[in-house]
């Protein structure tokens, strides 16, 4: 007869609290209240606990930490777009994403393209920035699932078969920027990129709404191990390489911060520069290296 709904204390994951039918209820994302004609309260603060019984709410805040530690990816991938997480619309975050991605990288191109669906608002983004025309080159098949989660190489190259297909008449004799989300291992942007090319574009230039993936994540997302990142080993022209684009730029660390909107201190970051929340065995701990920091600043 009761519901309890717990944050992890460093607000790593996503949590909300929802109004329906007299009653209330608890979801990962706001658009799962709006699916059932609910109304958003708020976020379940890191560390709170929600207690829901008898149609009543309580809250009582279980730990504290010293700062939350948002997951980056939550914001440039895995959420959806239409949800409100911690405060922010996550369209409108995508949005400035792919503005300071065409401010940083601009390109001489005719046609922005997204790589779908998750390049979809970045490409919005860059298109509003940059000016240059907004065209869908790519069609994706909506029966396919998250390719690069997939186990086997093998699967994830059928997947991307089955799962895009070019549109010709919009890619024939034009320069384009294709824009994604991120690169994990380089064989589905590589196999996108040479599809394009045989459907007749002049030029491919990549642009990424994420920087360059380092690490692994050991905090809820199945991604990948270091030895499968390709950014891990290789130099953003050795990407460039592998990828056969004729450019490529990753948004950066300070753009993406910026379209978030949260100070980097209060974001999980892991994945993206190898350092973490909380210790990891055989991985560097942010507060670890924090409290260095501030112990060579004091002695200095």
């Amino acid at each position: 007869d009761t519901v309890l709904a717990l944050r992890d204390p460093l607000g790593i994951k996503p949590l909300c609290i929802g109004e329906i039918d007299s009653g209330f209820m608890v979801a990962s994302e706001s658009v799962a209240i709006d699916t059932l004609n609910g109304k958003l309260i708020r976020d379940v603060k890191p560390g709170e606990l929600i207690v829901i019984r008898n149609g009543e709410m309580k809250s009582y805040q279980l730990a504290r930490s010293t700062r939350p530690a948002h997951c980056i990816f939550e914001y440039i991938y895995f959420a959806r777009p239409d949800s409100i997480m911690d405060g922010r619309l996550i369209y409108d975050v995508r949005v400035n994403i792919g503005s300071n991605l065409a401010r940083e990288h601009p390109a001489c191109a005719d046609t922005v393209t997204p790589i779908p669906d998750s390049g979809i608002t970045l490409a919005v983004g860059y298109h509003q920035r940059s000016g240059i025309s907004y065209r869908e080159c790519l069609m994706k098949n909506r029966y396919i699932g998250r390719t690069f989660i997939m186990p086997d190489q093998n699967m994830r190259e059928t997947a991307v078969r089955l799962k895009m297909n070019t549109i010709r008449p919009n890619i024939e004799g034009h320069k384009l920027i294709l824009v994604d989300d991120s690169i994990v291992r380089g064989t589905t942007s590589r196999r996108i990129v040479n599809m394009v090319r045989k459907a007749g574009a002049k030029e491919v230039h990549v642009r990424i709404g994420s920087p360059p993936i380092l690490a692994p994540c050991y905090l809820g997302i199945d991604m990948a191990s270091r030895d499968e990142l390709i950014a891990a080993h290789k130099t953003v022209a050795g990407v460039e390489a592998v990828i056969e684009a004729d450019s490529l730029g990753y948004v950066s660390h300070e753009g993406l911060v910026d379209a978030v909107g949260i100070p980097k201190e209060n974001l999980c970051m892991g994945c993206l520069t190898g350092l973490y929340p909380v210790q990891i065995p055989g991985e560097k701990c942010l507060a670890e290296q924090t409290r260095l920091s501030e112990y060579l600043d004091s002695d200095s």
